[in-house]
C-alpha cells in the first residue's frame, strides 16, 4: 500500500497578507490515474479528519473504487499532518500561526493537483463537513478546472449561527487555565475534554438520543458517549491545531476574496461544475435552508437531502447505511 507523501509549497503568501513560512500538504493517492487524465477525484480533510479518516468513504464496493478512480486525499492546514501550529516553521509555532482560509488551502491543493501531479481537470471534488466547504472553494475558484462537486453535510459559505455554535466550543477549550492563550507548554487536556464533550451534543440530532442510537455505534450509554468524545479530543488533538482549523471554518465563504469581492451571489453564479448538494435535514449546524438557497444560484446543481437521527454524523463512514447508499448514488451519477 502506497504511504502518504508530502507536497514542499515553501513560503506561501497567504489571503490575510502575511507568509505561510515552509508550507507542506500532506496527501495520499489511491488507485491509477488513467492515459486520458480523466478519473482524478479530489477527496480533502474534514474538521478532525486526516487521508486516514478519508480512507471510510473508498472501497472496491463503493462509488469511490479505486480500480477505477485516481483519488487524491489532501490534508488541510491545520490538521498536525500539513503545516499546522504544532509543526511549523520556528517563528510560527503554536499561538504565533497565521490565520488561515479556505482560499489558502485550495490555492495550495490545486498547485499539487497541477504542478506535482500534472492534472489540469477534476472529474468531482467531493467531502463531509469542512471538506465538502473546500469543494464549493474549488468550484468558485477554478470553476474552469472542476467538472463536478458533491458537498455533503457542508456550505458555501458559514451561517452565522455555525459561526455562534464554533464560538461554544471554543469558549469551553480556552477556558482552561492552561490554555494561557495558545502559550501552554503542555496540552490544555480539560479544555480540550469540555471542548470534546460539548461538540458531541452538537454532532448528532435530538432524536438520535431519543432513540438511543448511541447504541447502535457502541456506546452503551449516554455517559459512555461523552467520555469517549472528550478522551478522544484530550488524546489526539493539538488545542492550537483544532483552534486554527476552527478560525478557518468560521472565515468560510466563497466570496471573501480577490475574485469575487464578497459578492456571495455572483460566487454561487460562476460555479460551473455539476453539483449534488446533500445536507442532513437533522444536521444541526450545516442546515438544509442554506443549500436550499445555494441551489437557487449554482445553475448545474440539484439538492438531495437525506434524513437521518444521525444528525451531522449520518456522513460519518459506518454510522448510517442509508445515507452511504444516496452518497454512492450521488457519486455515481456526477462520475457517470
Amino acid at each position: 500500500m502506497k504511504k502518504h507523501q508530502e507536497f514542499n509549497l515553501g513560503n506561501v503568501k497567504l489571503l490575510s497578507g502575511k507568509v505561510l513560512k515552509s508550507a507542506k500538504l500532506v496527501y495520499k493517492t489511491v488507485g491509477e490515474i488513467n492515459k486520458d487524465r480523466s478519473n482524478v477525484v479530489v477527496l480533502p480533510t474534514f474538521y478532525t479528519g486526516t487521508h486516514i479518516r478519508n480512507e471510510g468513504f473508498i472501497g472496491k464496493k463503493r462509488a469511490l473504487n479505486p480500480n477505477k478512480y485516481f483519488i487524491v486525499s489532501i490534508n488541510m492546514f491545520g490538521n498536525g499532518l500539513s503545516t499546522s501550529p504544532s509543526n511549523a516553521h520556528n517563528e510560527q509555532l503554536g499561538h504565533k500561526f497565521p490565520e488561515i482560509t479556505l482560499w489558502d488551502n485550495i490555492y495550495c491543493q490545486q498547485k499539487l493537483i497541477s504542478e506535482r501531479l500534472k492534472i489540469n481537470k477534476v472529474a468531482l471534488v467531493l467531502g463531509w463537513s469542512m471538506a465538502g466547504c473546500q469543494s464549493y472553494q474549488w468550484a468558485a475558484q477554478y470553476p474552469k478546472m472542476v467538472k463536478a462537486i458533491l458537498p455533503f453535510c457542508a456550505s458555501s459559505k458559514t451561517s452565522t449561527h455555525n459561526y455562534v455554535f464554533l464560538e461554544g466550543v471554543k469558549a469551553a477549550l480556552t477556558a482552561d487555565e492552561n490554555w494561557k492563550n495558545g502559550k501552554y507548554k503542555k496540552q490544555p487536556k480539560k479544555g480540550l475534554k469540555a471542548f470534546g464533550r460539548v461538540y458531541a451534543g452538537w454532532a448528532f440530532s435530538q432524536s438520535f438520543f431519543r432513540k438511543k442510537l448511541y447504541k447502535k455505534i457502541g456506546y452503551k450509554n449516554v455517559k459512555n458517549l461523552l467520555d469517549d468524545w472528550a478522551n478522544d479530543h484530550a488524546k489526539n488533538w493539538d488545542a492550537n491545531n483544532l483552534l486554527c482549523k476552527l478560525k478557518t471554518w468560521q472565515l468560510n465563504d466563497i466570496s471573501n476574496n480577490p475574485l469575487y469581492k464578497g459578492n456571495y451571489i455572483k460566487s454561487l453564479k460562476s460555479i460551473k461544475a455539476k453539483t449534488i448538494l446533500m445536507p442532513c435535514n437533522q444536521d444541526l449546524y450545516f442546515r438544509t435552508e442554506d443549500n436550499i438557497f445555494e441551489n437557487k444560484f449554482i445553475k448545474k446543481s440539484s439538492l438531495r437531502p437525506v434524513e437521518s437521527s444521525y444528525g451531522h454524523c449520518a456522513a460519518n463512514p459506518g454510522n448510517d447505511k442509508n445515507f452511504e447508499k444516496k452518497l454512492d448514488r450521488n457519486i455515481n451519477e456526477l462520475l457517470s
